[in-house]
């Protein structure tokens, strides 16, 4: 699966090494927007050489369908890189599963831009990949994430507790799922 997808005005583009100075750019643009939500990063992290090489593994990751990321891009720029979204650890047999994590340039927030590329994102996974469950972690005070997973038809397990080192703290996450099934009501 190495295509692009379109929605109203996004591209999601599959991972590939072309996409490395874009990729820079945007994180550059946004380093201190994401500290609060994304693990520590150290300066090499912001580097095009740095994404050249992330980019291989996540391709690699495709080729064994066990990641797939995508970077988000305006249909009317299309090589301005303003997010990124992946299906993460994705597990086959019996669990069909996978994490759902992404982000977006700050200065494209709330416009429902996210909103259409997680809407993409499940369509991919549930009708291209076959896959039976999407599972979503935030930060409970992260409440644009998670206003964009109920709009999208993720509901609420529970709460992880120090579920992941963001930014250096143990942070707690609501546990959002999407399964791959009618919605009711």
């Amino acid at each position: 699966m190495k295509k692009f997808y379109q929605t109203q005005r996004l591209l999601l583009l599959p991972a590939e090494t072309s996409l490395a100075k874009g990729i820079a750019e945007y994180y550059l643009r946004n380093q201190e927007f994401l500290r609060a939500f994304e693990p520590e990063r150290d300066e090499s992290f912001f580097t095009e050489e740095r994404q050249r090489e992330l980019l291989i593994q996540e391709e690699e990751n495709i080729c064994k369908a066990v990641g797939f990321r995508f970077y988000l891009a305006p249909v009317s720029q299309p090589e301005k890189i303003i997010g990124k979204i992946a299906l993460n650890n994705v597990v086959w047999g019996c669990f069909e599963s996978c994490f759902l994590g992404y982000s977006l340039d700050k200065d494209y927030l709330r416009q429902g831009l996210m909103t259409e590329a997680v809407n993409e994102c499940v369509r991919i996974a549930f009708e291209e990949l076959g896959l039976h469950r999407i599972e979503a972690n935030v930060m409970p005070h992260n409440q644009a994430s998670l206003g964009v997973l109920k709009k999208c038809g993720f509901c609420e397990e529970g709460l992880a507790r120090k579920y992941l080192k963001i930014n250096g703290v143990w942070e707690d996450h609501i546990h959002m799922v999407k399964l791959n099934e009618p919605q009711i009501g």
